[in-house]
């Protein structure tokens, strides 16, 4: 059936809730609005006690979540914006990342973080940000950025029956996209990398919303573009995306978020580290913030012509 990413989404915390009693959404809205972008509309009807609106405290919601996965509970906490990841930081790194390890493994905190994040809806500097390279940072954590619809509801459905906590980083330009979507129950596995096409001049490994950028670029092109998209950011499959880059022999990696000290520069150096010794190249966002103005905020991020030009250069 065809779903949009906001749909699927849905649909998996509908049948999450159904199997998993120990399972609960909490966040900002969640209820009777439906969450800040839709994805948990209606539930509250079906699920009354575990569909739970909070005050207005990214710090609070973390921290009831926190204690509550200790508890044996499943929490899938909603973040409206990334942004606001900021202000749950201590619970997330320096308590939910490190209770397994302090607790030399006796202890768990199974527990989920949707977050909407990245540009491209006009929300300006303090609600468009990426921050998923600061994530990917942290040791006890799982990132993932899922860049369609199926491996949406498939990572978030894999990322509550995981025992670790899990930031999903859901790009909110995205979740009016679709594609076919199962109604059944299923997974996605966490840490294992994607081919979206196949080729062998070139590949793009391509984050979250740029996977749909680098196909359309690709579609123009007659070369032999090959799309790998990490799906999940730590742990990273790079078994994976050096295979496809010694394959070809160059690489160009896409993010949306900031370049500088990024998520890019981590697989560039871990592609080196495993051998490819082809040509590469990265592109990330300007080290500058989110623009709310439309006609600033498209050239923020890697734009086609921008990918086209880096193509270019790396089969010169």
């Amino acid at each position: 059936m065809i779903k949009t990413y906001q749909e699927a989404l849905n649909d998996g915390l509908r049948q999450i809730l159904s199997t998993l009693p120990e399972a609960y959404i909490l966040g900002e809205d969640v209820g009777t609005y439906g969450g800040g972008f839709g994805v948990t509309k209606g539930l509250v009807l079906d699920f009354p006690d575990r569909v739970l609106d909070t005050p207005i405290s990214e710090a609070a919601i973390t921290g009831v979540a926190t204690g509550s996965a200790l508890l044996g509970k499943r929490p899938i906490l909603e973040i409206q914006f990334s942004d606001f990841l900021t202000v749950a930081i201590d619970q997330i790194v320096n308590e939910a990342s490190k209770i397994h390890f302090l607790s030399q493994g006796s202890q768990s905190v199974p527990m989920v973080i949707r977050a909407a994040s990245g540009s491209g809806t006009g929300a300006s500097a303090q609600h468009s940000q990426s921050f998923e390279n600061w994530f990917t940072h942290v040791p006890g954590l799982i990132v993932a950025m899922p860049s369609n619809a199926y491996d949406a509801k498939g990572i978030l459905v894999s990322a509550v029956k995981n025992n670790n906590p899990v930031i999903i980083f859901e790009p909110k330009s995205l979740y009016k996209t679709a594609m076919e979507v199962p109604d059944e129950l299923y997974e996605v596995p966490l840490g294992v990398a994607k081919q979206v096409q196949s080729g062998d001049d070139l590949t793009i490994i391509a984050i979250g919303r740029m996977v749909d950028v680098a196909k359309e670029v690709a579609n123009h092109l007659s070369y032999g573009i090959e799309i790998m998209d990490p799906v999940t950011l730590s742990p990273l499959d790079i078994d994976s995306l050096a295979a496809s880059a010694k394959k070809t022999g160059r690489v160009l990696i896409l993010s949306e978020a900031t370049q500088q000290s990024g998520i890019s520069a981590e697989i560039f150096a871990q592609l080196i580290e495993a051998g490819f010794d082809g040509k590469i190249s990265r592109l990330g966002a300007k080290f500058m913030p989110i623009s709310a103005a439309k006609s600033v905020e498209l050239g923020q991020i890697p734009t086609q012509a921008d990918i086209m030009q880096a193509i270019d250069t790396l089969l010169s």
